[in-house]
């Protein structure tokens, strides 16, 4: 072990971890303010806002010696008895030189900014700044560059940390950003006929401390300090990226990501960053509706029904209808999941369960940074796949439930999708056209809603609680951030009270029980889950 003094406080670093001094500060719960630095970018040293006091102590004599200037604290590593100094005179005579010649140029219209509130620049002046402006206010000029689809650039709000620059060489490898006329002069902007327009683009907004970037999607919406923060889980694709989602009264303002090392590192994709407006469109189905008696392809609109009433009547609709087949859509929860198979088998001990549509487009696509985009455009197949194999259902998929009731071994299915685009053609929605009551829980109307006997509303991501297995089969559970559309109960109450639980829906005591029943699902049984446990089914803090 390696022993670090920060402030006369005495740490210890693994002999393996390679930290600057940065780094070693925060283990000390000191932080060194900073622009340009980013764990996951490459080192510049240009801002110079982490200029800090560093020395070395003699293990022999314990004599410190000290390095005559300010050094750059992104820049310096430390090794065993190296000294930090981040709150002396000189220290912060410095801060305060840097922060007020940032702010020379800097137009002062942070009422206009969408930055405001989470800037750094705003934070960093009154922590570190002058407590007086000494140069002459000018009327701020506002200058706006279109640097792509996605990203709005604010040319005078640039500090010119170039974390943005460093990004799409370093982690997106598409190089669309670069500085100009470097010098007094010097700004941000894409190569002549190459806009940014990459699938990782997103994140040079959240990289930029101060409000030069701006978000088109985002921009002018909210005021950040009225958004709330719920830690959450990206449905997009595969990869289950860890993400925040901020939200107002019940609404959806962005998407931002949350750091994961195990899974997403720092970032997110664009799919998953603006794949969030389907919540809140009109078209959603919004309330639970029942067709007449007789087959599932029977003419007429369905007919509004009270969630009391569905707990009821729907069960004895599948009861008298005999053998049910159920697909298990990967949108939905390993408790939601495991509540439904339960609901199936508790209609039909018999009933034949399968992996509902798992969407894919194209192929999984890598970047230079390590961050993958997958193919596979559901956030649990993996979770499903565990809890049907708990149900002695393993291995059977979408393909296998359609074969299933073309073959006539079914009197009633049960769809479950979520889907939050089109997933199902006209074709092969008919074979489902025979069955006397088929059941189809869904985000929006498809082929298969106009062949249903019931049709259920579905759950946004951002609407639901409970547990995703990623691709690598790391497992997260995450809360619910915002409540549904009226209306609308989510998977996992309607199976909570078809089952006659007691009580709200809780998917702790779901996890639970899954533990107690099913060895893979054993990391599960804490709340919150166990961390760094891998039985298949992996949970990360």
């Amino acid at each position: 072990m390696a022993s670090v003094i920060v402030d006369g406080r005495e740490i210890e670093i693994g002999g393996h971890e390679r930290l600057n001094c940065i780094e070693a500060a925060r283990r000390a719960g000191q932080e060194i303010p900073h622009y340009c630095w980013h764990p996951g970018l490459s080192v510049v040293a240009s801002c110079r806002m982490c200029l800090i006091e560093t020395g070395q102590r003699d293990p022999a004599t314990g004599k410190v010696t000290m390095v005559p200037k300010l050094v750059p604290g992104c820049q310096t590593p430390v090794k065993d008895g190296t000294v930090i100094v981040t709150e002396s005179e000189k220290v912060r005579e410095s801060r305060a030189r840097v922060e007020e010649a940032l702010l020379i140029d800097h137009p002062i219209d942070c009422p206009i900014c969408d930055k405001a509130g989470e800037c750094l620049l705003q934070d960093y002046h009154f922590e570190h700044g002058q407590a007086e402006r000494r140069a002459d206010l000018h009327p701020f000029t506002s200058r706006k560059r279109d640097v792509g689809p996605t990203v709005t650039l604010f040319v005078d709000r640039c500090i010119m940390c170039t974390r943005c620059v460093r990004f799409t060489r370093e982690v997106s490898g598409t190089g669309e950003l670069m500085v100009t006329s470097r010098g007094a002069k010097e700004e941000i902007d894409v190569f002549p006929g190459f806009p940014l327009d990459n699938k990782l683009a997103g994140n040079v907004v959240d990289l930029c401390p101060v409000g030069a970037l701006g978000d088109k999607d985002f921009l002018y919406q909210q005021r950040v300090w009225f958004l709330k923060r719920e830690a959450n889980v990206c449905s997009g694709c595969a990869a289950g990226c860890s993400i925040f989602t901020e939200h107002n009264q019940d609404t959806v303002y962005r998407l931002k990501p949350r750091e994961n090392p195990d899974v997403n590192r720092w970032w997110m994709c664009d799919d998953g960053r603006y794949g969030w407006h389907h919540l809140h469109d009109a078209a959603r189905i919004l309330a639970a509706g029942r067709r007449g008696a007789g087959t599932a392809a029977c003419a007429g609109a369905f007919a509004a029904v009270e969630w009391a009433d569905v707990v009821a009547s729907l069960r004895a609709d599948l009861e008298r209808s005999g053998r049910l087949a159920v697909a298990v859509s990967p949108m939905l929860t390993v408790e939601d999941a495991w509540l439904l198979c339960s609901v199936a088998r508790s209609i039909d001990e018999r009933a034949f369960l399968a992996l509902g549509h798992v969407p894919a487009a194209g192929d999984d696509e890598s970047f230079p940074g390590g961050f993958t985009i997958r193919a596979e455009k559901c956030p649990n197949r993996n979770g499903v796949e565990e809890v049907l194999a708990a149900f002695g259902s393993g291995g059977r998929g979408w393909d296998d439930l359609l074969a299933h009731v073309a073959a006539g071994h079914a009197d009633a299915a049960w769809v479950t999708a979520g889907y939050p685009r089109p997933w199902i053609d006209e074709p092969t929605a008919a074979t489902f056209s025979g069955l006397s009551c088929l059941v189809v829980q869904d985000l929006f109307d498809s082929p298969l809603t106009a062949l249903a006997t019931w049709r259920l509303p579905a759950a946004g991501f951002a609407e639901r609680a409970g547990t995703w297995v990623n691709v690598a089969h790391h497992a997260q559970s995450f809360r619910q951030a915002i409540r549904p559309p009226a209306g609308v109960w989510p998977e996992g109450r309607l199976y909570w009270n078809m089952l006659g639980r007691r009580g709200l829906y809780d998917p702790a005591t779901v996890r639970q029980e899954m533990a107690a029943a099913s060895a893979p699902f054993a990391a599960l049984a804490d709340d919150p889950p166990a961390t760094g446990v891998d039985l298949r089914v992996r949970q990360l803090a």
